[in-house]
């Protein structure tokens, strides 16, 4: 089969990663890079990325008639990535959609439903980190004994300069459409749906959800925030995270095992098993997996049915009550203007804690979470 040819599905903000992703493959041979539909005017820079002769429009069906794709990469905001997948499945395509997939689990059946002959690959790029295979060897080889839990944590600083990215940046909703922009929900996705796929249970539904939901600045959505999610078998995930970071910190996965923990930082794919580091090769790219997909039936590395209890989580923060305020005593405003940011007191520290001992901030012993 020749290689397949791509249409791209946004081209601003992180939809230009995959611009340039896209472009690097067609130069190397392995896919056509064929087009780009943005409702939204292309910039030049955007369109500069795309090989001549292939389409530009704002019309998907233009897009479609006129590329002939066999995949489409969704990256358009998280409220619209349903719609666009489901045209692009419909037109027969096979897909690459960023994170979160979709925001509940109808959705999920839906496009689930809808994809019955067509691949969808979900954009977590962590699932193609070879750290994964190790810690599964580690385990079946009894290295760590028996998985109790498994806990994530991220500290990052976000600045006023983020939240003004976007029309939906730190919203629940944007008009009548569900957007949950929160800090487990979108920036920490990756930790949480590494978690659930390292704890095994990356196909099933959890039987019980707890969310913790907090913010520093005055946003619909949570800037702070724990949570756990306790599945059939009994193994819990335990993930927090906060976007009102002392410093910025590398967010990783821990194993809580019988004979110990392993730790992988999974944006530098640094893994630690009981103190002693392990070298992982490269990642696995997430296009070029789905390209080998298309052509040769090569095995997806983030497929669809990989996130159901990932969007079983999505669902939960949704319909949650929404985030509590964190008094102003914990909350220290540093920097003006665009470069504004908010640090919540102790949080850094807070966050490895959840983490570590698979807690909520509430049975921490926090204040403004109890």
């Amino acid at each position: 089969m020749s290689a397949p040819r791509v249409v791209v599905f946004g081209s601003s903000g992180y939809a230009v990663t995959h611009l340039r992703r896209a472009r690097e493959l067609h130069d190397a041979g392995e896919i056509v890079f064929a087009g780009i539909c943005d409702v939204r005017p292309v910039s030049p820079e955007a369109a500069a990325l795309l090989p001549v002769g292939g389409v530009i429009s704002a019309d998907a069906d233009e897009v479609f008639d006129g590329a002939r794709p066999q995949i489409a990469v969704v990256a358009t905001p998280p409220h619209t990535h349903l719609s666009v997948a489901l045209a692009a499945v419909g037109a027969g395509c096979h897909v690459l959609v960023e994170k979160p997939p979709v925001l509940s689990l109808a959705e999920f059946e839906q496009l689930a439903s809808a994809a019955r002959g067509t691949a969808v690959q979900v954009g977590f790029q962590s699932f193609g980190s070879m750290a994964l295979p190790a810690l599964r060897a580690a385990l079946a080889a009894g290295v760590l004994g028996k998985l109790t839990g498994v806990g994530a944590a991220g500290a990052w600083v976000r600045r006023d300069r983020y939240y003004g990215r976007n029309p939906w940046a730190g919203r629940r909703r944007l008009g009548e459409a569900f957007v949950v922009d929160g800090a487990l929900t979108n920036p920490f996705a990756h930790a949480v749906a590494s978690a659930i796929l390292v704890a095994g249970q990356a196909d099933m539904l959890p039987s019980r959800i707890e969310v913790e939901l907090h913010h520093a600045r005055r946003i619909e959505a949570d800037d702070t925030a724990s949570a756990r999610l306790t599945f059939p078998n009994g193994i819990q995930v335990v993930a927090a995270a906060t976007l009102c970071a002392e410093g910025q910190q590398e967010p990783y996965v821990v194993l809580h095992t019988t004979r110990g923990k392993a730790r992988w930082w999974y944006r530098s794919d640094w893994l630690e098993i009981n103190d002693t580091r392990i070298p992982v090769g490269p990642p696995i790219d997430l296009l070029r997996n789905l390209a080998g997909h298309v052509r040769d039936r090569t095995p997806l590395v983030a497929p669809l049915s990989h996130t159901r209890a990932f969007t079983a989580f999505v669902q939960a923060v949704r319909d949650s009550a929404g985030p509590t305020r964190i008094p102003a005593q914990w909350v220290q405003s540093i920097d003006d203007g665009l470069e504004r940011r908010y640090v919540v007191h102790g949080v850094d520290r807070l966050v490895e804690a959840a983490a570590e001992e698979m807690a909520l901030f509430s049975e921490l012993g926090v204040a403004w979470a109890s």
